[in-house]
């Protein structure tokens, strides 16, 4: 690229000439922006830096912690809370939301943030990355700064302001969204900035790609199975189509896939945990991931609604998650109202 362009001046420009972001919403999303540099270079050093195997502790979801969560996590909240531009965070790594402390100005946004997602690739230098949500906060009375509480994060999708994620691979890739579509920018090491590589990322409609843990399948609804018996039966069954299947175990990594190239990704309910409606965090990774998704021209569902227009109940709410490629989504949440629609018949 002959022009390149910066996150910073991209951002201005969407500030300023396109006037869909305000200056603090601007700063906050280069804040997060610098912290995810941070992080990028603890994970590079990998074993040099000695930050491999566990931290010995659990998160509120009773998931063993790496030591790279934990430094990813704390990265995030140092480099956010003293900016003046937010309320309160919410992580994935703690029970409850952190509100800026009172030595620091307040602001009216709120950022959610998975800090190292596929975190259990770490150890085997697999790509991992950081998923990130913006909302803004909501007043009764907007002339009232009101104290910030969690059930003021418990917003719909539809209602971010700014998501995104970093991705840690061979490189380190930033994707964002403000609300006018996809736009991808490559850390730059030796100027150490985030150059624009891609804008207006679009998803194709039809694919021939689908990513599941496969080991699962014996727990999965109906629905499910058949979606993937299909897929599986290739040129001779009723797609009249060979799939591939890929799998990496970190959603960062699967959905970049999908947002380059196209593909399905899903984790579905499951039989294991019948009382949970997925595994996947509504508000830290399906949420962000839903909207980058949609904003690419793909869809994403729970299998029956979009994700996007789930009202959370709860902080760390799970959620099923079909997204990628629009026409492969609405086949499989096609086939869940079917069973639904068959199910309340019998």
């Amino acid at each position: 690229m002959t022009d390149k362009i910066s996150l910073t001046r991209y951002l201005v420009e969407q500030q300023r000439v396109h006037g869909r972001i305000p200056p603090e919403l601007r700063l906050l999303i280069e804040v997060v922006a610098r912290a995810c540099k941070r992080i990028s270079i603890s994970v590079n050093k990998g074993a040099l830096g000695e930050i491999l195997g566990s931290a010995d502790t659990e998160n509120v979801q009773g998931e063993v912690q790496k030591k790279l969560d934990v430094i990813a996590n704390e990265v995030l909240i140092e480099a956010n809370e003293w900016g003046g531009h937010l309320a309160a965070m919410a992580s994935e790594e703690m029970d409850s939301i952190y509100v800026v402390p009172n030595r620091f100005p307040k602001g009216e946004y709120l950022l959610m943030f998975d800090p190292l997602d596929g975190s259990s690739n770490i150890d085997v230098n697999v790509s991992i990355g950081t998923i990130f949500s913006v909302l803004r906060k909501q007043h009764d009375d907007p002339t009232i700064i009101d104290p910030v509480c969690e059930a003021d994060f418990l917003q719909p999708g539809r209602q971010q302001v700014a998501a995104g994620y970093c991705v840690y691979g061979p490189q380190t890739t930033l994707v964002l969204t403000v609300g006018d579509g996809v736009a991808m920018f490559t850390l730059d090491r030796e100027q150490g900035s985030w150059v624009l590589t891609q804008d207006q990322v679009q998803i194709p409609a039809d694919t021939k790609e689908f990513a599941i843990n496969m080991s699962n399948m014996r727990h999965w609804d109906a629905p499910v199975r058949r979606y993937i018996d299909e897929c599986l039966q290739g040129k001779e069954g009723p797609r009249g189509k060979d799939f591939n299947m890929r799998w990496v175990a970190s959603m960062v990594a699967d959905v970049h896939r999908i947002l380059t190239r196209g593909g399905v990704f899903m984790y579905p309910w499951d039989k294991r945990e019948p009382d949970k409606p997925g595994k996947l965090r509504l508000m830290y990774e399906a949420n962000p991931m839903g909207w980058l998704v949609e904003q690419a021209g793909g869809a994403a569902t729970n299998g029956r609604q979009r994700i996007l227009d789930i009202v959370p109940g709860k902080l760390h709410e799970r959620v099923s998650v079909v997204l990628g490629s629009r026409n492969e989504v609405e086949r499989v949440t096609g086939y869940h109202l079917e069973a639904d629609e068959a199910t309340a018949k019998a």
